[in-house]
């Protein structure tokens, strides 16, 4: 797929999308939405495949976790990327359960060594079994282990480079992680190399005074359009995306932040 900006796809506005073809040059889902259905979700995901690219951005590949890898779910997702011909696969550095049972959210791992391996092993099982390179995602953090070896930046560089596995880097958890940890946003932008970088995430958040929390549920801030622009300048054109998870606007509100991304990718 060539550089094009793109739109998170979301329940309230499948629809709209069969029956509109509105000009969006491509759609992520999120994987789960999708992966156990084989019933109206999967014939709507067909219904839009045959007009768009589509992305898919899982939640649940558990990377971090001390958990084997499980390849019954990888065995499902094969399944299901194969069936429909993804253009890539996408999911996160973080782990989302222990001993079978999912915690539903993304949860951080440490930056030590011992983590990296094992981060490493787990990338590489999934990238062999799926036959696909990985889109791995930096997440938003609250916290900072007091064992970390490694800063975020340094970690993720290292993965990359030892797996092979591409980036999907979040702008705005960039910039959410850096008012939360008083790092420099633009000095992690920077220092990642720009072939690895696979996609770009923008979404709003929620401000608290003193921290940020990643809630996908308003509008990109200024201050994260700058961030983004600034990346662009970095790193050349990349495919980017709108992502908005809560509070879900009207497809119309989400395609005028469509438009105002692509002005920015394409200045």
């Amino acid at each position: 797929m060539t550089v094009l900006p793109g739109l998170g796809l979301r329940p309230p506005h499948y629809q709209e999308v069969i029956q509109t073809s509105p000009k969006i040059g491509w759609f992520e889902i999120i994987t789960e939405n999708f992966l156990f259905s084989h019933g109206n979700a999967r014939k709507v995901l067909r219904k839009i495949r045959e007009q768009y690219p589509i992305v898919s951005h899982g939640v649940s590949l558990n990377i971090g976790s001390m958990d084997e890898t499980d390849y019954a779910f990888l065995g499902t997702l094969k399944e299901f990327v194969d069936e429909f011909e993804f253009e890539w696969v996408s999911d996160h550095l973080c782990w989302t359960g222990i001993g079978g049972q999912n915690s539903h959210d993304l949860l951080p791992v440490p930056y030590t060594e011992e983590s990296l391996d094992h981060c490493e092993k787990k990338i590489q099982q999934a990238q062999e079994f799926l036959k696909r390179v990985l889109v791995i995602e930096n997440p938003s953090s609250y916290l900072e282990f007091s064992e970390n070896s490694f800063s975020e930046k340094e970690f993720l560089i290292k993965l990359q480079q030892r797996t092979g596995c591409k980036l999907l880097l979040d702008v705005n958890n960039v910039y959410v992680s850096a008012f939360n940890h008083k790092y420099d946003a633009k000095d992690f932008i920077s220092s990642l190399a720009s072939d690895s970088i696979q996609q770009i995430h923008l979404a709003g958040h929620s401000n608290n005074g003193d921290h940020i929390i990643d809630t996908h549920d308003d509008f990109v801030i200024d201050e994260v359009w700058k961030l983004y622009e600034f990346t662009l300048k970095e790193h050349g054109l990349i495919s980017s995306m709108i992502e908005w998870d809560a509070n879900i606007p009207s497809f119309d509100t989400l395609v005028s932040e469509y438009k105002k991304m692509e002005s920015i990718l394409f200045k």
